[in-house]
């Protein structure tokens, strides 16, 4: 490398500025104020009153849906959560771009859902965010890192520890880095074992 290709870069990296607006900057310290307070040091069966504070900074969240206090919420007004789908403790939702669980979508512990991405062919390596989509039913399970773009289908199951790169087809069973699918999900009825599904 040249001086003159690594000044460039260094001016480059020197000129670079947030792709964040003022108020986008003002609201993410105001959602860092009441999460790591009111939203943090709630109990843990305060589902309603976490959803009203992710509300009032612009989410779009179901009432039965459950956000539990130790998750990370980057920027709540690109959260969409449908019906009974949760957010487990210690989930960090990245969500600089639009992350969308759908009906009963479940997303697990220590998990991470990171809605953007670095140019790395830009000297300066702006910010690119892209959406998430978790369709209705799937369960991604504990400590799973969701690349951004990634959609995962209906009904699927995404194994612990994996890694999702790459779109997930509906009702499939995935694990790995990288995710791939290792089956069909098959989902029974819940009383096919029993009568009265009995303890």
């Amino acid at each position: 490398m040249t001086a003159s290709t690594l000044h460039s870069g260094q001016r480059a990296m020197g000129a670079r500025t947030s792709p964040h607006g003022l108020g986008n900057r003002v609201a993410r310290v105001a959602w860092g104020l009441v999460q790591g307070s009111l939203f943090r040091w709630s109990p843990r069966i305060a589902h309603r009153w976490r959803n009203l504070l992710l509300r009032a900074f612009g989410a779009d969240v179901h009432p039965t849906a459950r956000v539990y206090p130790r998750a990370r919420i980057w920027g709540p007004w690109n959260l969409t959560m449908g019906p009974y789908a949760t957010i487990a403790d210690d989930v960090d939702c990245y969500c600089v771009a639009k992350v969308t669980l759908g009906e009963r979508a479940i997303v697990s512990q220590y998990s991470y859902l990171c809605g953007a991405t670095h140019d790395f062919e830009r000297p300066s390596r702006p910010l690119t965010p892209k959406p998430i989509t978790i369709g209705a039913g799937a369960w991604v399970a504990a400590d799973v890192f969701v690349a951004p773009g990634v959609t995962i289908g209906q009904d699927t199951v995404v194994g612990a520890r994996s890694s999702v790169f790459s779109d997930l087809p509906a009702r499939s069973v995935c694990f790995g880095t990288p995710a791939r699918v290792i089956r069909e999900r098959v989902i029974r009825d819940e009383h096919a074992d029993g009568e009265g599904g009995g303890a």
